[in-house]
């Protein structure tokens, strides 16, 4: 209903083809604004769609979106002219106003029910970047056609079609010209490579507790014999392949629960895990142990609550 009196708004302060007019223009991206939104598309496509979401291209895809993407449509956005700044400074201010722009779009999300995840983060970088676009494509409507800044992709490429089909006044320039290229894709396709396939680092497994909320507290330390309590166990793993473990719950040695889990590379898993006390005390140590590849003689990684039972 807002909308569609806004809607009437514009179009009697405007006029009626007037209104049509300038929204087919707001709609009309340039190319450098349509390949941003493009490649925000795209990622995430990347990202949520199987088969490509276990792939090299999601990856591939998601580093312009976090360090390059977000900063150019803010960049494009505060800067409409084309002579407002260079295009080496446009270029440098992406990545760096990216860089700035994620990790707070990161806080604002840690402040609310939705948590730093990937749903969150992809929906917020996306919807950032699109708004951005349209503000930087509104602003660039109210300067006249010769003073806007765009990135002249047809002109880019007729030009590298030139130097490299075109007759050559000096052989010597057209082998440099191809020499150049050819290095510039050689160093491209190294950089994806060492992106898409990091170095193996160190194995380990991270295994932590948090109070049934889903928070670092509220951890049930006061406990009633026969009544059950519960706690989120969380586990991460970095070993590099697939893990069994058997998680177990223990209070003063005796056991309580224990459970088989199964986790893949990078996976994170957290999961609610109930305990039922039989015999009162105070000042019990009610123990989590986590043993790895059924080997359960020796702990792999353990945790523990200091917790007071009463009948």
């Amino acid at each position: 209903m807002a909308s569609k009196l806004l809607s009437e708004l514009l179009k009697n302060s405007l006029g009626q083809p007037d209104f049509n007019d300038r929204t087919r223009q707001l709609l009309k991206l340039p190319s450098d604004l349509r390949l941003v939104i493009a490649l925000a598309a795209l990622t995430c496509i990347s990202v949520f769609l199987p088969p490509l979401d276990n792939t090299a291209i999601r990856t591939i895809l998601g580093i312009p979106l976090v360090l390059f993407l977000p900063g150019y449509s803010l960049i494009a956005a505060l800067f409409p002219g084309k002579n407002d700044l260079d295009p080496i400074e446009r270029i440098a201010l992406s990545f760096g106003l990216s860089i700035a722009i994620v990790p707070l779009i990161g806080l604002v999300l840690n402040f609310t029910p939705w948590g730093i995840r990937l749903v969150p983060i992809m929906i917020s970088l996306t919807f950032f970047i699109i708004v951005m676009v349209f503000v930087a494509q509104f602003r660039r409507l109210g300067l006249s056609q010769n003073m806007r800044f765009e990135v002249k992709f047809k002109e880019m490429g007729n030009s590298l079609k030139t130097e490299l089909f075109a007759k050559p006044e000096n052989r010597i320039d057209k082998l440099l010209t191809i020499v150049l290229l050819i290095s510039i894709l050689a160093s491209v396709i190294m950089l994806v490579y060492v992106i898409v396939t990091p170095k193996q680092g160190e194995k380990f497994t991270e295994f932590y507790l948090l109070g049934p909320d889903g928070k670092a507290q509220g951890y049930p330390t006061n406990l009633t014999t026969g009544k059950t309590g519960s706690v989120i166990v969380g586990i991460v793993n970095h070993e590099y392949q697939p893990v069994n473990y058997t998680l177990q719950v223990n209070i003063n040695e005796e056991k309580l629960n224990e459970q088989q889990v199964q986790t893949l590379h990078n996976q994170t898993l957290e999961q609610q895990v109930n305990f039922t006390p039989v015999h009162a005390g105070t000042g019990l140590k009610l123990q989590f142990l986590l043993y790895r590849n059924d080997n359960i003689t020796q702990p792999y990684r353990d945790t523990h609550l200091w917790v007071n039972v009463k009948n």
